[in-house]
């Protein structure tokens, strides 16, 4: 791939911000080795500054977790200058991250996911859930894992919902399907999207929270899960139809869970996973082949190819 001039945007200010600047780092590293001409913009330390800068580059790298970044804004402003990037749209990334608007989304179409109740705010005194415990209680549009409660009885539920009110978060109470946790990417332009190889992963505690997803040898991540192959094969066409579904572009991890008797659930949509050569989508990209460096040019040739098609 020719040298390009690449504005790598991470940072802001979700709660998010240091697993991004970390990640930020590996990618720039990567990059420059590759021959590009790389600059880092946190978006906390100006973000008027965004829409200049975009315009001195070829091809954006959006390095974002949480909002603003994975909520579509910063794509919309791209849009509206004509600076590719990677990923998603504007529209896909605000739906994917809403956790209730993509379930909606999922049942529509016949993807399964576990049953919820979505609490835009407090319930009335007395509210209980139609679910039985244990349950999980999220925020509707977090990630990593942050502010993930497993709650077994009304006391844990009724201090994990105080937590999340407290942040002005929405909630989604959803209901705990036991079983194996399966995570799988799709990469690809809109209309020649594949499925990589899933991970299973293995959590040292009892599900795979914050702390697991970031510690050292916080959990096993076996790539290519050691799965039967019509397993892996469901939780591909899972991938790529939850993918399409939400109108995603470029990548996308879609996370599972693997009940038992082999039904598959699905919990999420990422639509800016994780980029360092530790992370799961860049193992699922080696395991076929693609070292971390070539999947970073190729997600960036996507971008470029989406742009040139409008």
């Amino acid at each position: 791939m020719k040298t390009m001039r690449i504005l790598l945007v991470a940072g802001g200010w979700s709660s998010e911000r240091e697993i991004s600047l970390n990640g930020a780092a590996v990618i720039m590293k990567t990059l420059k080795e590759r021959g590009h001409l790389v600059t880092l913009f946190d978006l906390r330390d100006g973000f008027e500054q965004l829409l200049c800068l975009a315009r001195r580059n070829d091809v954006a790298f959006l390095n974002l977790h949480g909002q603003p970044g994975e909520d579509g804004l910063v794509q919309a402003l791209l849009d509206r200058i004509g600076c590719p990037y990677q990923g998603a749209d504007p529209a896909g990334s605000f739906l994917a991250l809403n956790k209730a608007a993509a379930k909606s989304l999922f049942i529509q179409s016949g993807i399964r996911t576990p049953r919820y109740e979505f609490l835009p705010q407090r319930p009335e005194e007395g509210w209980r859930p139609s679910m039985p415990f244990p349950l999980f209680v999220k925020s509707n549009t977090g990630g990593s894992s942050i502010d993930l409660f497993r709650v077994s009885c009304e006391k844990e539920l009724s201090e994990a919902l105080n937590d999340l009110f407290a942040q002005r978060q929405e909630v989604l109470v959803e209901e705990l399907i036991t079983g194996q946790e399966v995570t799988c990417g799709v990469i690809g332009c809109k209309g020649e999207e594949k499925a990589l190889p899933p991970v299973l992963i293995v959590p040292k505690r009892e599900f795979f929270d914050f702390h697991d997803k970031y510690a050292q040898n916080g959990a096993d991540e076996l790539c290519p899960a050691p799965l039967d192959d019509t397993v892996i094969e469901k939780v591909r066409r899972a991938a790529l139809a939850a993918h399409r579904c939400l109108g995603l572009e470029g990548c996308s991890r879609a996370d599972f869970r693997l009940r038992e008797d082999g039904e598959l659930f699905i919990l999420e949509v990422n639509t800016l996973p994780g980029m360092t050569s530790a992370s799961l989508v860049p193992k699922e990209a080696a395991a076929v082949g693609m070292p971390f460096g070539e999947l970073l040019e190729s997600l960036l040739a996507f971008a470029l190819k989406k742009h040139a098609g409008r």
